[in-house]
């Protein structure tokens, strides 16, 4: 085949008998292709195809030609008189490198993923449907350029370029996830989405306050959700979907999902239910024994027993399960606007937290519960977009969204009849404004203004297991308390010449925070809290291309975090022995950033990324030792406590390499390499530093992809490195019970690989297989900060149906 032959058209019989239908295919595997654009010329009219990669092409008749489009390939024009089957089979050829991939975490709008300063990488649904991923977690840890830590099965904290948690911003479908609680320590509210209903997944690193505000230090991570999508005038009401089923055995992991697309002139919905059961997870074979489970604490005729494990890999009380409903409905207004709503619900079941059930106590364990009750998120989003142009702007988007957030802690030491609980409330209201403005030359301006107000609930029960009465405690935030933040921005980008792209972004923020102390079980020294702060952030970047094989990208900026709920009001455990309390005297932090990237394809074989960045972290906010009414330390949760609060009370540094290498082979074979080092170091009390904790270890994978007939098969190696006892960060010393020991008995975190074999089989345009085997060599793993050994030998099977 013609390596520049850009489509092939397979036909015959029947010459006067016009296509009403097209089928669009991958050259290489066969694969049918969902949601293409087909753009008829000259009328400009278009359809998509469907799910199962078909499309009705009644409307179009009378046109000359059709283009057909879809990111990741090359797009082509053909005449329509070509068309002459019934069903025409079009093959589109893969791109060499997906330079023309379209990305909006940039922005805010969608751009070509190479004119951005910034790193951004994207996850889409077809790489997606092979590497199987269970939680939204796991899909981003399957990029090979983030790192995932798991203090339970039910969970999965983002770490990326050394930051973490509330420094690292989620959004979904343009709204910000991130909450006044957001904490410092490990958060798993991004497996509160479904990755079965995400269209694209997108990761911006570095800095990115200029757009996205307060948290967005360390990165952006954006999903877009599945978009309902018209169809012609003419075509009438179509429907599709698709109905999936996975099961993994390492956690019996039990997935159902069904969605529903109905698409129409006048109006478009999604409809998507998925749920998911999972066992207990087992570990691996081969590895460290202080990573087993050789006990575990039951409750035998009403009372707390210490039992033996019968299979000490099995990780007893790490089980869960989770509903997730999504429904979006869309109506044209005219021809260039249209509004959408979208309503996501997310309920997870009572999920254990797996690494404070391992803590012991003498010569068993502490305690006898330890979970959190059900993680609920919930979000109305209203968006209204339109092409029409005026004299201020040339697109623009009002979104109005509201979010509901609720979660507890619920503990019991061993043999207590008192069960403690906190429960928190979040009501996240938001509003943003976005516009783009095409300026004379080449020269576009994004602007746009932003408010968000969080109200935030909380109490705090002590439950009498032996009467069943309940108490009143201390809760864990100031019930009531507020946070808002109002914020204008701009963003400037120009084109001097074909080879230059400049960017220029400024942002002003407003951050409120007000909150009502209760003293009845803490003698705080103040009892309300009204803080205001305004926070300046901006940024310069510049991406060069000489010729068409070489990139340059380079920028530098700054981003902050305004203290929120969590670091103001907080009163909770940290960790064995210390208790965090409330600190009113706070300002935000800030970071400054520069980036240096650069990327080199050699024809269309090779392609090489390589980006090198460094940031500086101004007055962190960190964990110190503080006092409460003079004492240094408190008895909390039944033990005598250090007292320490969040304070301003640092400066920290990180810098790191991310490479990647992307190998085009003959005969459907392609080698994919990635690599990330990153490393930094944290300020502490006495002056001296010591290794940031949210730094990973260097980590990377490695991947031999093959597609042809129907098939795409990977084989995927992980890895990560060592991170010595002397490196270990001081936060990870302090629970060296979930740690490995060294020769001398100290904690670190082992070296570990593994290795994995995907595949999709898609025999049918209706019917898609997927499978594969992961942990081949079953080892006895525990990836770095995790609480949680990872699954050792595991078996996946799905099966999806599509209509």
């Amino acid at each position: 085949m013609n390596k520049f032959l850009a489509l092939l058209l397979l036909f015959a019989g029947a010459e006067s008998l016009f296509a009403q239908q097209l089928l669009l295919r991958d050259a290489d595997s066969g694969e049918p292709l969902p949601w293409a654009t087909i753009e008829g010329i000259p009328s400009n009219r278009v359809v998509l195809t469907n799910e199962r990669g078909r499309a009705d092409l009644s409307s179009l008749q009378g046109e000359d030609s059709l283009r057909i489009r879809m990111v990741g390939y090359v797009s082509t024009t053909v005449a329509l008189r070509s068309l002459e089957q019934e069903e025409a089979i079009v093959l589109l050829r893969p791109g060499a490198f997906s330079l023309d991939q379209l990305v909006v975490s940039s922005t805010r709008w969608e751009q070509e993923q190479e004119s951005s300063a910034a790193k951004v990488i994207a996850i889409t649904p077809r790489e997606s449907a092979l590497l199987n991923p269970q939680t939204t977690a796991d899909l981003l840890a399957s990029s090979g350029q983030v790192y995932i830590q798991k203090s339970q099965l039910g969970g999965g904290s983002p770490m990326i370029r050394g930051f973490s948690t509330n420094r690292l911003l989620l959004v979904v479908d343009g709204v910000r996830m991130n909450s006044a609680i957001f904490r410092t320590g490990n958060l798993q509210n991004v497996i509160s989405l479904d990755a079965l209903t995400l269209e694209r997944t997108e990761v911006q690193f570095g800095p990115s306050s200029v757009l996205y505000g307060s948290d967005a230090i360390g990165a952006v991570m954006s999903f877009q959700t599945i978009k309902p999508r018209f169809v012609s005038k003419d075509a009438g009401l179509q429907a599709s979907g698709s109905v999936f089923a996975r099961a993994a055995s390492a956690n019996w992991e039990k997935t159902g999902h069904a969605d529903l697309r109905l698409s129409h002139s006048n109006w478009a919905s999604v409809t998507s239910v998925t749920f998911t059961d999972y066992d207990d997870q087992v570990m691996g074979k081969h590895g460290p024994d202080e990573f087993l489970r050789p006990n575990y604490v039951t409750s035998i005729n009403g009372q707390d027993s210490l039992v033996d494990n019968d299979n000490p890999r099995k990780q007893v009380q790490s089980g869960y399960s989770q509903l997730n409903v999504m429904q979006k409905i869309a109506i044209p207004i005219g021809d260039s606007t249209r509004f959408d709503y979208g309503f996501h619900y997310s309920r997870s079941s009572d999920v254990p937290r797996y690494d404070r059930l391992r803590r012991p106590r003498g010569d068993g364990l502490r305690y006898g519960d330890w979970y959190y009750g059900p993680q609920l998120w919930m979000m109305h989003n209203l968006t209204l977009e339109t092409g029409h142009r005026t004299g201020i702007y040339d697109q623009l988007r009002v979104n109005l969204a509201y979010q509901q957030f609720g979660e507890s802690r619920n503990t019991r030491d061993f043999r207590d009849d008192i069960l403690s609980e906190t429960t928190e409330r979040v009501n996240a209201f938001s509003f943003n404004l976005d516009m783009q403005k095409a300026l004379p030359g080449p020269q576009r301006l994004f602007y746009g203004v932003e408010a968000v107000e969080n109200l935030v609930g909380s109490n705090g029960t002590d439950f009498n297991l032996t009467n069943n009465v309940s108490s009143p405690a201390a809760s864990r935030y100031p019930d009531g308390s507020r946070w808002s933040s109002y914020a204008a921005y701009a963003n400037y980008h120009a084109e001097p010449c074909t080879k230059l792209n400049l960017e220029a972004g400024l942002r002003y923020n407003y951050i409120l925070v007000q909150a009502d102390f209760d003293t009845a079980f803490y003698p705080f020294p103040f009892t309300t809290l009204d803080n205001r702060y305004g926070a300046v952030t901006g940024g310069v970047g510049a991406v060069y291309r000489p010729d068409l094989n070489w990139l340059f990208r380079v920028n530098v900026g700054s981003a902050f975090r305004a203290p929120n709920i969590d670091d103001v009001g907080k009163v909770f455990d940290s960790q064995p022995g210390s208790v965090v309390i409330p600190n009113s005297d706070l300002r935000p932090e800030y970071a400054w950033n520069a980036e240096l990237g650069l990327a080199r394809t050699f024809g269309e074989t090779v392609r090489v990324d390589l980006t090198g960045y460094y940031t500086w972290l101004q007055d962190a906010l960190v964990r110190r030792d503080f006092t409460l009414a003079g004492q240094d330390s408190i008895v909390y949760d039944g033990e005598l406590s250090q007292v320490q609060a969040i304070q301003n009370a640092a400066n920290a540094y990180v810098y790191g390499f991310q490479a990647a290498l992307e190998l085009k082979l003959p005969k459907g074979f392609e080698v994919v390499a990635r690599w990330n080092y990153q490393t930094g170091e944290e300020e502490l009390d006495d002056g001296s530093t010591a290794p940031l904790r949210h730094a990973a270890p260097w980590f990377g994978s490695a991947e031999l992809r093959w597609s042809g007939h129907n098939w795409r098969i990977s084989m995927i190696g992980n890895y990560q490195a060592e991170v010595t006892a002397e490196n270990m960060p001081i936060a990870e010393t302090a629970e060296d019970y979930i740690n490995a020991l060294d020769e001398n008995g100290d904690p670190y975190t082992p070296a570990w690989y593994r290795l994995d074999i995907k595949l999709v089989w898609q025999p049918k345009d209706f019917l898609q297989i997927s499978g594969g085997v992961e942990n081949l060599t079953n080892q006895r793993y525990q990836p770095f900060s995790s609480g949680i050994v990872a699954a050792g030998l595991n078996g996946i099977l799905g099966v999806k149906y599509l209509f």
